[in-house]
């Protein structure tokens, strides 16, 4: 199966030296929608990939609860998973959160337990006491990763602390977009962040990771299509990112898909990667409409890989499934 080609870039905010890694590709594996309840079964074929770095993209644990005891105890048993548990001494991890390990199905700002939720996602990556990122509001952050070849940059955004009410949908969907202008996805403070961290990025490859898809707008469900403003404002700043190649991974929807669009100005296409599904998909999927889709639609377990060539600029994301299958891949080559 012959696919367009694309490039993926990635943002954070600590740099992390690689040169202990002598792989040629820089590889990065992903995914979103983990019940911690339910079998994990693609832990031993990530580990077995050696991935320089691991990418929760939301829906790490399904907790839906105030109650944070419980939400603690779910953690505690998402990380005692023996796969899990063997790739996150290994490799670096790095994470954002959905509505579900959030607290509450589809919540926004409005969560009243958001605070000590965002603790206990901070304690489930061991991230220190004394790091700013426990003062701060969102689970936002980036980081630079370093190799010879040169530079990874992921960005990590939360589409949740600060994310404004929805619109109810009409015709059957859960929501439609709200009026051009109106409500934001990341909130003043995280956009000021991210102008910083996308416009200034000098790595060869930024990848910014959103729980909820960027680019698929038709459907009814949660995704940044429902504040079509914020969409332009994110395509206003990758075109100010002169010096980086962009690449968007994205989860939430039960399924995995490649999105793809041009945007004016831009020398490369927008790729917005979603993985969603790692332990359990939207089976009885049909059909969706997607203007920007490419391939098609894998509605059984999936996890993604990015694999990252820094000295060809050569990106190559596959979408896998059990036994390390590759159930979909495109490859991009970037300027």
């Amino acid at each position: 199966m012959t696919f367009m080609k694309s490039v993926i870039s990635f943002v954070l905010l600590v740099t992390f030296s690689i040169s202990s890694f002598g792989q040629e590709n820089f590889t990065i594996a992903f995914g979103s929608c983990n019940n911690q309840k339910l079998d994990n079964p693609f832990w031993q074929d990530i580990v077995s990939l050696q991935p320089n770095v691991w990418i929760w993209g939301g829906d790490n644990i399904y907790a839906d609860t105030n109650n944070m005891r419980k939400m603690k105890r779910m953690y505690k048993t998402q990380k005692k998973i023996k796969g899990y548990k063997e790739l996150s001494s290994t490799t670096p991890i790095l994470a954002t959160w959905d509505d579900h390990d959030y607290g509450k199905n589809d919540a926004g700002v409005e969560f009243v337990m958001k605070d000590e939720s965002q603790q206990l996602f901070l304690d489930f990556l061991d991230v220190p006491n004394d790091s700013p990122r426990r003062k701060q509001k969102g689970v936002y952050h980036s980081k630079t990763f370093n190799t010879k070849n040169g530079d990874v940059k992921v960005i990590v955004l939360d589409t949740r602390y600060f994310r404004t009410a929805l619109t109810k949908g009409t015709n059957g969907q859960r929501f439609q977009p709200n009026n051009y202008n109106e409500g934001t996805v990341l909130g003043d403070t995280q956009w000021k962040w991210l102008t910083d961290e996308l416009t200034n990025s000098t790595a060869t490859f930024t990848v910014v990771v959103s729980s909820i898809q960027i680019l698929s707008k038709e459907h009814g469900f949660e995704k940044w299509g429902n504040f079509p403003h914020e969409v332009d404002k994110l395509f206003d700043l990758i075109k100010e990112a002169k010096n980086t190649n962009v690449i968007l991974l994205s989860g939430d929807r039960h399924i995995s898909e490649f999105s793809k669009t041009n945007i004016e100005g831009l020398k490369y296409p927008v790729i917005d990667f979603t993985s969603s599904g790692l332990t359990h998909a939207y089976s009885s999927f049909t059909s969706e409409k997607n203007d920007y889709r490419i391939g098609k639609v894998v509605n059984s377990l999936s996890y993604g890989t990015l694999l990252l060539d820094l000295k060809t600029k050569k990106a190559t994301l596959q979408i896998r499934g059990k036994d390390g299958a590759i159930l979909q891949e495109i490859n991009e080559i970037y300027p």
